[in-house]
């Protein structure tokens, strides 16, 4: 029988012994984080495609049962896809700003920490759940909609819709994400939920065209990675669009990167998480 230390015993502390992806530890963060909202899916996932509903039902006869035309569509089929992609957002924003901040107020932010996860593995499978739950949620906010009797929520471009929901829901899942490392408590969390998320989601056409606004404001518009994601995602149904899409689309990934990079370096470093 072999006497000597294994090699996992033999390694010097702080020592990675797993090289490459650990792709079973991967799997089970991303499990941990999608049965966690899935555990309360009425809350989650359908609460919000009634939501969608009742606020197209409300905007639609506000402005005299789809009379109305926006970028030569009706109303009501302008304003659909703003709905879903704004609850797309706004869930997977609430996704992955849980997480951390729970783990720091329960004290067992040590369940993220200790396994051997990497620190883009635990951004990946955070932030991949986020995105998980921001499309069950698209997809439960479609198939509501479709119940509208007097609109359309017909694919007219399916990767358009795919990207800028990806784009968008990553975009979201790591804001999130900073904002869990950064906040405390609940209170915290909220402040960038109702300050910050909602406004500039709800002000970037999501009811509205930004071309009806005056130059200050659409040049404003403009400047709101939020505008994007919607059109793009709005382009995607209708074929229309009040954006650049294809710059739309680049601009948010580089958006993404930069947002992973900051939550990289903040994770590395132990920021208000190993304190």
């Amino acid at each position: 029988m072999n006497d000597q230390p294994s090699s996992w015993m033999r390694a010097e502390p702080g020592v990675p012994t797993l090289h490459g992806v650990n792709w079973g530890g991967l799997k089970t963060l991303y499990i941990k984080e999608v049965r966690r909202f899935l555990k309360v899916h009425m809350q989650t996932v359908w609460a919000p495609a009634v939501n969608a509903l009742l606020l197209l039902t409300i905007f639609t006869v506000a402005q005299g049962r789809g009379n109305l035309r926006v970028l030569g569509v009706p109303f009501g089929d302008f304003i659909a896809p703003g709905l879903i992609i704004s609850a797309m957002l706004q869930n997977s924003f609430a996704n992955s700003s849980f997480a951390l901040m729970v783990g720091k107020m329960q004290g067992t932010i040590v369940d993220y920490l200790m396994p051997p996860l990497s620190t883009g593995e635990l951004i990946a499978g955070i932030v991949g759940a986020a995105v998980t739950r921001a499309f069950l949620v698209g997809a439960a906010v479609w198939l509501v909609l479709l119940l509208w009797p007097s609109g359309s929520v017909a694919i007219t471009h399916p990767l358009a819709v795919f990207w800028f929901g990806l784009m968008g829901a990553t975009f979201l899942g790591l804001l999130g994400l900073l904002t869990s490392i950064w906040a405390d408590k609940f209170d915290q969390a909220a402040v960038i939920t109702n300050f910050v998320v909602l406004p500039l989601s709800l002000l970037s056409g999501t009811v509205y065209s930004v071309n009806q606004l005056s130059p200050v404001f659409r040049a404003i518009s403009h400047a709101n990675p939020f505008f994007y994601v919607i059109s793009g995602f709005r382009f995607g149904f209708l074929g229309v669009s009040d954006s650049p899409v294809l710059i739309g689309a680049v601009g948010l990934l580089v958006v993404n990167m930069a947002l992973w990079g900051a939550a990289y370096v903040l994770l590395r470093s132990g920021w208000k998480i190993k304190n």
